[in-house]
């Protein structure tokens, strides 16, 4: 279908262009660099010959390939973000090509003895034998989500070239700050005008994904009393002390690096303070709403307490949703899932269908209207200088997406496609 030079080349002028989101920022995008990935989306889809290529105020990139058949068919989209994480450097990104991947280690960069090793990345062993595309160890790469971008593009030229696929009406659009969480903030359902989409920004090959986080952020704050150390008998309160009661009265094992698959947990990704003040930053997140609403009530009640000890209003904690589950959006139009499924299988696929443990624009976008389930892009080890991503895998989602049109067009009956439980 799509040839690998092909994909790499679009894939690696997409990495190079620096889009590093910032969530203490304010506008949209976050960060106006973002802005030059977004107008060469726009430019490549209009010499493309895609119609109604947009692109609004905030950056959003949207663009629409018409029907080719007479009967009607659902309006169907396809989502990525281009923006990268602020959690690591997307600054002159060096990607390497690995062909023929030989499933031994992968140096990386030599000088600094950074090395991407099946011993501990083991999922690298799929793909003895692929090309592999990597950072030279001093950024992240990009993958999330300029693969997923890579793999629409490929897949509107593909069916552009190709027109004896038969396909209905398909909407795509490119956004800004996923990684910052607000990818579908201003995202205007409306103006999309699908019945359903799906958001390609899952990991490896085979991902399938239409549950995710109950997802919050918590700020704590804890308040001390400064007074001079020689003096401080029965005067000082020390709140890095208050804070760390706080942080120890949690769950310990209820933790990012001690949970899995549906299990919750808080996270505590940042602390500043001194005597008089300390500041704690959570992110909470659970799959069962119950759950996930027993995790914000614990932070409440621990804070009351605490204060309670010290007979003075010492904590205070301010919760904010961020997003949830898409399932309880998904599951009453299940067909769009079986769907996915389907089209996996018959471009020899192996579906795996599993909870995402995070979120996607697709969270957000189902609450507001479009059920948005997540598709593998292809990538792993995102948000770091460990990322990569098969160029195959890549190649198998541009099948994917394809396969997907050519299902919702020939009108498929939901009762053949069976969802795995």
């Amino acid at each position: 279908m799509t040839n690998k030079e092909a994909i790499i080349d679009r894939f690696l002028s997409y990495v190079k262009i620096d889009t590093q989101s910032d969530e203490t920022s304010d506008t949209t995008p976050s960060t106006e660099k973002q802005w030059d990935l977004a107008n060469k989306l726009r430019e490549e889809l209009q010499e493309m010959g895609m119609q109604e290529v947009t692109i609004d105020e905030n950056a959003y990139v949207m663009a629409t390939l018409p029907s080719n058949v007479e009967h009607e068919v659902p309006v169907i989209g396809f989502v990525s973000h281009f923006d990268t994480t602020p959690d690591f450097s997307g600054t002159n990104v060096n990607p390497q090509i690995i062909e023929n991947y030989d499933g031994k280690d992968i140096i990386l960069n030599k000088e600094k003895n950074i090395i991407l090793s099946p011993d501990y990345f083991s999922d690298l062993l799929q793909y003895e034998g692929q090309t592999l595309i990597t950072t030279d160890g001093n950024t992240l790469l990009g993958a999330d989500d300029k693969a997923g971008i890579t793999e629409i593009m490929e897949a509107m030229k593909y069916l552009l070239n190709n027109p004896q696929v038969k396909h209905g009406k398909i909407r795509i659009c490119f956004t800004p700050d996923e990684e910052i969480g607000r990818g579908a903030h201003k995202f205007d359902v409306e103006k999309f005008g699908a019945e359903w989409a799906y958001t390609m920004d899952g990991s490896q090959v085979g991902e399938l994904e239409f549950e995710n986080f109950n997802a919050a952020g918590a700020v704590v704050k804890v308040s001390g009393k400064s007074v001079h150390p020689g003096y401080a008998k029965d005067k000082m309160i020390n709140s890095m002390y208050i804070a760390m009661d706080f942080i120890n009265s949690l769950p310990r094992l209820e933790t990012p690096e001690h949970t899995e698959d549906r299990q919750g947990f808080f996270h505590l990704n940042a602390i500043e303070g001194d005597v008089e003040e300390t500041t704690l930053h959570y992110i909470i997140r659970d799959h069962d709403r119950e759950h996930f609403e027993a995790r914000k009530q614990m932070m409440q009640d621990l804070a009351g307490e605490i204060c309670n000890q010290y007979e003075r209003d010492c904590v205070t904690v301010e919760i904010k949703d961020q997003y949830f589950n898409m399932r309880e959006k998904v599951e009453p139009v299940m067909h769009i899932v079986n769907i996915a499924e389907e089209a996996m299988k018959q471009v020899d696929v192996t579906p795996i269908i599993k909870p995402i443990r995070g979120g996607t624009d697709g969270a957000q976008l189902s609450f507001k209207g479009l059920p948005c389930p997540n598709i593998f892009a292809g990538g792993h080890n995102f948000h770091g200088k460990y990322e990569y991503v098969p160029v195959e895998s890549m190649q198998k989602a541009v099948e994917v997406i394809v396969k997907i049109a050519e299902l919702t067009a020939s009108g498929i009956q939901n009762s053949e496609l069976k969802i795995q439980d």
